[in-house]
This record gives C-alpha cells, structure tokens and sequence, in this order.
C-alpha cells in the first residue's frame, strides 16, 4: 500500500485513508486505531496482574486479591511510559524484550512438554458445547488470534525504522510470521496436547512445577508485557504529548516532565480502574478487536488500493480486493457478534472488581 502511494508516501493509516478517501475516513481510522490501543493497554495490564498474583501464590495459599497486582502493573507500566515517552527511546529495549520472550517460550514449552508426556490420566481432547456454542466459540478464537496477529500499526512503526523502511519492515514481517509463529501457535499446541480441552487461558496458572519455573516464567511475562504494551499504548502517549507539551523544548524539560507526568498518570488511572472493575476485560479486548481490526488490516488498506489503482489493474484484481472487503466485514461482524455474546456471560457470572 505505501509502494502504491509513492510519492505521497505517509507513514500513518489514518493519513492514507485521508488521502484517498477524505477526512471522514481519517476520523474513523483513527477512532478505531486509538479504541483498540486503549483496550489493548487495558489487556496487558490484567495479563501483568495475573502474572504477578501467580508468582505471590507460588510463595503464599492467599495470596492478595487480583485488584491489588493490577495497581501494581498499572504503576510500573507509568514508570516505564513515563521515562520512556517515545517509540524511538524504545531501541535501547527491544533486545530486552526478545531476550525476555525467549525465555519464556523456552520454559513454558519445557514445562508443557515435560507435563504432557508424565500426564498419567487420560487427556480430553473433546471440544464440549452445542453446536452453538461451539460456533461462537470457534469465532472467538478468532478475533483473539487477529488481535495477537494484526497489522493495524504496521504504517506507524514502519515510520520508526532505519532505510529502507520498506524492506527492513518485510524483514521484520517475514521474521514474525515465521520463526514468530512457530512459538506462538507451538506454544498453544503444546498446552492443548499437555492438558486438552481443560487447557486455562493463561496456561502458566497450569503448570506443575517446579517452582522456579513458574516463577521464571511468569516473571518473564510480567516484564516483556511492560514494553510490549508500551509499544501498543505510545501512540495516545505521544498525540497527548504533542497537544500538551512545549514542542521546542526537550522531552525532560522541567514543564514537559510535569505536563507528561499528569497525562500519563490520567491515562493509567483511567486504564487500571477499569481492568480491577471487570474481571474479564480480555473480552472487551477482543470486540473491539473484531469491531475495529478487520476493517484496518484487511477493508480499508483495499479500499485504499481500489482509490489509487482504479482500473489499471484489471478485473481480477478488484475483484481480489472486493471478496477480502465482503470477506473481512461478514467475518467481523459474525466475530463481534460472537465477542458480545461472551460478554454478556461473563457479566451474568462475574461480579465488579472480582477476585479472579
């Protein structure tokens, strides 16, 4: 899609889409791109809570209720935004980050394989439910893989690499959806294989031992979650600080510092109070998801093709671009269908700021 705008290159969806289709396009872009960041930053934090109640419970049988490690989570992740306000501050950090999720999926994986093969006691491999459900459930795991998958951001961190951005970006993409992959969805496999269909949502809560393990592992979650959410979350931090801050002076100029220090804690105040007030925020998650990704990694980058190209391409090709548009949007709308579903539940079964 960038390719297709050269010269008027733009390293921001929501600038494509108000290129080529309007300002209302832009507007909309953007609402969708900031919902789902808010959400996401929400969802890193009850993960980073979770972690954190799941290593007090490797040394305690009542450990503190869930409430408290998110405001926990919630402080730390400031800190970090707080002197790391930048995407491009983030370089001193992503070795860390890779270092930490190499470990993680390396223990884990130990872990599962280890307890799949010593399971004494047959395995459920059976997918339990109606018909139904089974098909709700089926188009949950799909606006959750979407989320974990999706490119949405693609054009805003391609703005943050080194020339060519173009081909390091395809490097990085190749790099993600291969050997990235491999460990996500090994990962998963191995957990189904370890424990079947009773297989938890957050499988370090699974796990047999030893101690250190599950320490180490969920320690390495907690951490990597701190950059990765940073990187969700940065955008809101960096549009805030543009409208805020005293663009010509620095970053940790006195006035900046002040105004950057109420912004971001409004922002995690916001974000923390409303992750301990649903015990079953990864839902919102994944509708907004549903509601917002598909339109931004599949509808709009065709629709913007279809503006540019027009009819120099032939029928076949805006013919591709017009079965991923329907595609995508029955798909998104079956998957939010599905996410509201789930989250009328959970609201039935749950109570405010439960101990989960």
């Amino acid at each position: 899609m960038e390719n297709e705008m050269h010269p008027t290159r733009t390293h921001r969806l929501c600038s494509a889409c108000c290129a080529c289709e309007g300002r209302k396009m832009y507007y909309l872009t953007w609402f969708l791109q900031f919902t789902t960041l808010l959400l996401g930053s929400m969802g890193f934090i009850l993960l980073g809570g979770r972690a954190l109640k799941a290593i007090s419970a490797e040394f305690t049988q009542t450990p503190p209720r869930l409430q408290w490690f998110i405001a926990a989570t919630g402080f730390v992740y400031f800190a970090f935004a707080y002197f790391v306000p930048t995407i491009s501050a983030m370089r001193n950090w992503l070795a860390t980050s890779a270092a930490l999720t190499v470990t993680f999926d390396v223990a884990l994986l130990a872990v599962l394989v280890r307890d799949g093969r010593s399971n004494s006691r047959r395995v459920d491999y059976a997918i339990h439910g109606t018909e139904a459900e089974k098909a709700f459930n089926a188009l949950g795991a799909v606006a959750a893989i979407l989320v974990c998958n999706t490119s949405g951001l693609l054009p805003e961190i391609q703005s943050t690499l080194r020339k060519p951005a173009v081909g390091n970006m395809r490097r990085a993409l190749a790099l993600q959806y291969t050997v990235g992959a491999a460990g996500y969805y090994g990962i998963s496999v191995a957990g189904y294989w370890a424990y079947g269909a009773a297989a938890s949502e957050y499988l370090p809560n699974q796990l047999s031992g030893p101690r250190w393990a599950s320490v180490l592992i969920n320690a390495t979650a907690f951490l990597q979650s701190i950059v990765s959410q940073h990187l969700f979350t940065v955008p809101i931090h960096e549009g805030m600080d543009t409208g805020l801050q005293r663009l010509e002076e620095g970053m940790f100029s006195r006035y900046n510092m002040t105004r950057r220090l109420f912004a971001r804690g409004l922002l995690f105040g916001v974000n923390v109070f409303v992750t301990a007030l649903f015990p079953f925020m990864g839902d919102f998650v994944n509708l907004f998801g549903s509601f917002a990704l598909f339109p931004l990694t599949f509808m709009f980058p065709s629709m913007i093709v279809l503006k540019i190209k027009g009819e120099c391409d032939g029928r076949w090709c805006r013919l591709w671009h017009w079965s991923i548009i329907v595609v995508s949007s029955a798909i998104g709308l079956a998957t939010s269908a599905a996410a509201v579903r789930l989250i009328l539940h959970n609201a039935s079964v749950y109570r405010f700021f439960a101990d989960t």
